[in-house]
């Protein structure tokens, strides 16, 4: 009887008398089954890890570039906040300390009577101290004409110590005769705000 006769013949139900040839056929591709299964799993497990272990480098080769990119920016970082340092303290050396804050106030009291103006108001404020400096507001009001008014405020401009002004108001001065364009009395009412550094508070 062939082989192909013995597997035409084969109980399904009973195969403790199925012939050896067929046996041994049946336990070869069992067995070539499981193993390739086994196989199969492993490399399915090995590719799992692997793809694991390829995100992870990914993820320190992005760390790693990151850190250089921050180390790259450190020199120049460090450069921009000496030069912010150097700023902030060229800003403070022009803020005037609690002794020459008169002077100052006299200075701007000669700078409008040097342009010709007549003061009907100069009246300093309370300080007003904020996180790094204090706030000295002096009240004007000063009469005069456009060009005397532009000269006062460009002499305060040019004063080595900081002095700004602020809530310009001009108008004609009540009572004032018509006169040429340029000429014309005006009165200017304005803020003058002077500074000085915090830190003088204690000294």
């Amino acid at each position: 009887m062939s082989f192909i006769d013995d597997l035409n013949n084969l109980d399904p139900n009973n195969p403790g008398v199925w012939p050896v040839p067929v046996k041994a056929v049946v336990v070869l591709l069992l067995c070539a089954g499981i193993l390739f299964a086994g196989w199969k799993l492993d490399i399915t497990k090995q590719r799992e890890e692997l793809a694991s272990v390829e995100q992870k480098e990914q993820e320190h080769k992005n760390a790693l570039e990151t850190k250089q990119k921050k180390a790259a920016n450190l020199k120049a970082l460090k450069e921009q906040m000496q030069e912010m340092e150097q700023s902030f303290g060229d800003m403070i050396r022009q803020l005037p300390d609690k002794t020459e804050v008169a002077g100052l106030l006299v200075e701007i009291s000669q700078a409008g009577l040097a342009a010709g103006l007549e003061f009907k108001l100069f009246k300093p404020q309370g300080e007003q101290p904020s996180e790094f400096y204090v706030t000295l507001p002096i009240e004007i009001n000063v009469a005069g004409n456009y060009h005397q008014l532009g000269e006062f405020v460009s002499g305060i401009a040019a004063f080595p110590r900081i002095v700004t002004t602020h809530n310009i108001n001009i108008a004609k001065l009540p009572g004032a005769p018509d006169a040429g364009a340029g000429n014309e009395r005006l009165l200017m009412k304005a803020i003058a705000q002077t500074y000085r550094a915090l830190e003088e508070e204690g000294g």
